[in-house]
């Protein structure tokens, strides 16, 4: 069964691979990825935290009055909160890229104009094979609006595709305004796929010792759904290739997505649970499938479900959301 796919530019063999995780903090789980099957493998995020905590304590060291400054330092996360400093990220594209033949996506998160986008370049000069750059800002300020968010956004896609030749993909969150028209706008600035989507991490309260508890809660496939209407949406209107990530659990999850527009599908809370060999598993049964039904390769499924056809989005969206809502009945 043919299950290759082209994302980013890339040929692959097939859409599976892991997501940004920890994952690849360790050489032998990444070696047990590829053993697996990896597509390629994407690393989790360098922080701009991180890099300009660097740029500052570099300053306060070169500096004969640093010390003035050295507070500033106190407003960033302390660098043992991470388990890859931006030198140490480095050497680890470096190290993955001697361990593995698959591709390597590397991963900058951050939400402001700066030199700190400037690392771009240096992963691709440590052999990153493409970029994910993570937009990841939640809109807290009452007197920024929509337009001037997705300004900066587009201005820091710009700074990084003109600063590399590799391709990259922009993975975001689905709480825009106007998100189709944004992807629009990013698929103008030079983005080569898109990765939907960022989470959002939800803190839980301590109302006893009244402090913020950080959870984190892995996926379910109930998280799915939102990902397929935007990939649906946005299948075959864009130049850019469109990645899923988030919900995937199921060989089923696999099928939806890629019948939604997906190129690429980012497997995380299943290969944390379930160990990299989980990606083998759902590499195999995805091709089992495929062949019950009667494909003769991925590609014929890719984007079959999308919304191309239909000529009126916005219709389809509210006529399924009222009967969606009337048709509820409850248990019996």
């Amino acid at each position: 069964m043919d299950l290759s796919t082209t994302y980013l530019g890339m040929k692959l063999p097939h859409p599976l691979m892991p997501g940004a995780s920890p994952l690849v903090d360790d050489l032998d789980t990444v070696r047990k990825l590829e053993d697996a099957g990896a597509a390629a493998i994407v690393m989790h995020s360098l922080f701009e935290e991180q890099i300009v905590r660097e740029q500052v304590a570099a300053f306060v060291h070169t500096e004969s009055h640093g010390y003035s400054f050295a507070e500033a330092l106190s407003y960033f996360p302390s660098t043992e909160a991470f388990a890859l400093g931006p030198d140490e990220y480095l050497d680890q594209i470096r190290r993955i890229k001697q361990a593995v033949d698959v591709p390597v996506i590397a991963s900058l998160n951050g939400y402001t104009l700066g030199g700190w986008l400037d690392h771009a370049r240096l992963m691709e000069q440590a052999g990153a094979n493409a970029l994910e750059l993570n937009v990841y800002q939640v809109a807290t300020d009452l007197e920024e609006d929509a337009r001037t968010l997705e300004d900066r956004s587009i201005q820091m896609v710009e700074a990084v595709r003109s600063g590399v030749r590799i391709p990259v993909a922009v993975k975001l969150s689905p709480f825009y305004t106007a998100l189709a028209h944004f992807t629009r706008r990013l698929d103008d600035a030079g983005a080569d796929g898109l990765v939907l989507f960022n989470r959002f991490y939800q803190p839980d309260i301590d109302a006893e010792e009244l402090q913020v508890r950080r959870t984190l809660h892995l996926s379910t496939s109930s998280e799915l759904p939102l990902r397929l209407r935007w990939l649906a949406i946005l299948s075959g209107k864009l130049r850019s290739s469109l990645a899923v990530s988030g919900g995937v659990h199921s060989v089923d999850d696999v099928v939806q997505a890629v019948m939604s527009g997906a190129h690429a599908v980012q497997v995380v809370s299943a290969l944390l649970k379930l160990g990299p060999s989980y990606l083998a598993d759902l590499r195999q049964r995805l091709a089992v499938w495929l062949e019950e039904h009667e494909y003769h390769s991925l590609r014929q499924m890719q984007g079959s479900m999308n919304l191309e056809a239909c000529p009126d989005p916005r219709v389809y969206e509210r006529a399924n959301y009222m009967l969606t809502l009337q048709g509820w009945r409850g248990s019996d």
